[in-house]
């Protein structure tokens, strides 16, 4: 097949050139093998030149019909604009036979948000007289105080930790660092961690510096941050679909019902746009109603 040919030029642009993590490189040329069993189903080999838009609806016609979702299609669209991107920069092609088609509307699809109180009661069904009690409980604290994704956590390092500032550095998507406070209680407990639990045990070699560790003494997965969470939402019995991103969808919109200027939530969630913050301004549906009953002059009692 004449496209898989390109699939790891493309992979090396993406993680050189755009600085991608290497799971979102894995998902793009995922994405692109997909349309190139699609086009060894129909039997058809063509050159990227020779590929048209024609192939490429047909292509987003066939993922529908398999049940793939809205966003799905869309994403995997957005990966083969990219793929032309980097053809047209190479050279071998010159357009992009998707940058026509639009992409399948998408109704937003509000996440999950944990109340304060159950955010305490998961935090109070950690077993602190286990030897990784403390730990979770600073994992826990650290993704609701600072709105970091699992990605963003797992690599902490300790050196970014700033006691006495009050401030965590964090390398997000890209590689891009941005600073955000962090609240009192998750140094406490950070602190709680590093003289009762990870101080007293043995770290591999290359990991002396990652704040959150597994029992062997190197950081731990993604999986097992997710794993943590779920367990603490079951035993808390919250029946909401929870994640560890939840925490972040919970940091940023407690901070925008309480007044956070969204410049700044913006900002310490490293959203590129202020378009990707504006979907917690519509989470609460009461805090909006609220808000027009307060202050929209039709809303306001007549005396």
């Amino acid at each position: 097949m004449k496209l898989r040919n390109y699939s790891k030029g493309f992979q090396a642009f993406l993680k050189l050139e755009r600085s991608l993590s290497q799971h979102s490189v894995d998902a793009y040329g995922r994405d692109l093998e997909k349309l190139i069993t699609f086009l060894e189903m129909v039997e058809m080999d063509p050159s990227p030149s020779q590929l048209s838009e024609k192939e490429i609806r047909m292509f987003i016609d066939h993922l529908s019909e398999l049940g793939i979702s809205a966003r799905t299609q869309a994403r995997i669209l957005s990966g083969l604009k990219s793929f032309y991107d980097y053809l047209i920069i190479e050279g071998v092609v010159d357009h992009n036979p998707t940058e026509l088609i639009e992409s399948p509307k998408i109704g937003m699809k509000l996440p999950e948000v944990l109340s304060i109180e159950e955010i305490d009661n998961m935090i109070a069904e950690i077993d602190l007289s286990k030897a990784e009690g403390e730990r979770n409980r600073a994992i826990v604290e650290c993704l609701y105080s600072c709105g970091l994704r699992v990605s963003e956590l797992v690599g902490l390092k300790l050196s970014h930790i700033l006691f006495d500032e009050g401030f965590v550095r964090v390398e997000g998507k890209g590689g891009k660092e941005r600073l955000i406070p962090i609240g009192s209680a998750a140094i406490k407990f950070i602190n709680f961690y590093l003289e009762h639990s990870r101080n007293h045990q043995e770290i591999k070699a290359g990991s002396e510096d990652i704040l959150f560790l597994n029992r062997r003494g190197t950081a731990l997965s993604r999986v097992m941050i997710f794993n943590i969470v779920k367990e603490l939402a079951k035993k808390a019995g919250i029946s909401k679909n929870i994640s560890p991103h939840t925490f972040r969808h919970s940091f940023a919109t407690h901070l925008v019902e309480g007044g956070a200027d969204l410049r700044a939530v913006q900002e310490m969630l490293g959203h590129e746009s202020i378009t990707t913050t504006e979907i917690y301004t519509h989470i609460d549906r009461q805090y909006l109603k609220d808000a027009i009953t307060q202050f929209h002059p039709r809303a306001q009692k007549r005396v």
